[in-house]
């Protein structure tokens, strides 16, 4: 049978639509053989994930995808095969849902000074027991007919520079990646591509990265086009770094982005999943 690898989607322990049982069954209905739920900033949902994994006979990479600092700007690196009850990783996703809530409460002010009122209710009530998200703000004001898309919502409101938008502080890159090596798990650079970085501050970063014990990058992602691809992989050989694929998938509602529904990682590329206990 023929591995199709998707290591990187989310679940309503975050910003997900799908409840992790949902996310598993999805994944597995689209001819998925191994998933890593990669909910950002929590490992809440993996518990009932690997419980459905084990019934429809998926491989399950306990995961996570991490918002870190790097010169005052945010990443997000993906722990992949971490352990999920490792203390200070543990204690870390407690902290950083605390972080969460506090930059949700400002987000909420933001907007009701510009009128726009009851987000912060309405957002606590979608994610429940899950990390609030920049997403939660979005579909909230969409359904408010503020905008017509969760992508105008950020490039009115939510995006960096915009009314609503609220610097947070995260935890430092060598120190999340700490979390996830020590851990048991491999840091993966996440969705590269999306950083709008020059090539002169991606090699930085991944200088950075490497020295902090990252061992991955993202190559293959959803919506990516050849050019961005072709350079990815590029990175990956320059940093000698293991390649990655995932969909970031979030919501059936999106058409564009599906689980398992991604090219295949360049030949000459080595998997990231080779590293992987």
């Amino acid at each position: 049978m023929t591995e199709r690898y998707d290591l990187h989607c989310h679940s309503t322990a975050s910003d997900g639509a799908l409840t992790p049982t949902e996310v598993v069954l999805r994944a597995a209905d689209c001819g998925v053989t191994a998933l890593a739920l990669t909910d950002h900033d929590t490992t809440a949902g993996l518990f009932e994930a690997q419980q459905q994994a084990n019934l429809v006979g998926m491989r399950l990479i306990p995961g996570i995808e991490l918002s870190i600092n790097w010169q005052n700007k945010c990443f997000h690196v993906v722990g992949l095969g971490i352990d999920p009850n490792y203390a200070p990783l543990a204690n870390a996703t407690h902290l950083l849902q605390s972080t969460r809530l506090e930059r949700a409460e400002k987000i909420a002010f933001k907007l009701e000074q510009k009128r726009i009122p009851g987000a912060l209710l309405a957002v606590k009530k979608a994610a429940g027991d899950g990390m609030i998200t920049r997403s939660h703000f979005a579909a909230f004001l969409v359904a408010q007919h503020h905008v017509s898309t969760q992508q105008e919502a950020f490039d009115r409101y939510l995006a960096q520079g915009k009314s609503a938008y609220v610097s947070t502080t995260w935890a430092e890159l060598d120190v999340a990646i700490n979390w996830i090596t020590e851990s048991g798990g491999v840091a993966v650079l996440a969705h590269p591509m999306r950083y709008k970085l020059t090539a002169n501050w991606m090699s930085r970063l991944l200088t950075a990265f490497k020295e902090a014990g990252g061992l991955g990058i993202e190559v293959i992602t959803s919506r990516m086009n050849p050019d961005e691809l072709r350079r990815v992989a590029d990175y990956a050989k320059r940093f000698d770094l293991a390649g990655s694929v995932g969909s970031d998938f979030h919501n059936p509602a999106n058409p564009w982005v599906e689980l398992g529904r991604l090219p295949a990682l360049p030949e000459h590329i080595k998997p990231v999943w080779e590293l992987l206990n």
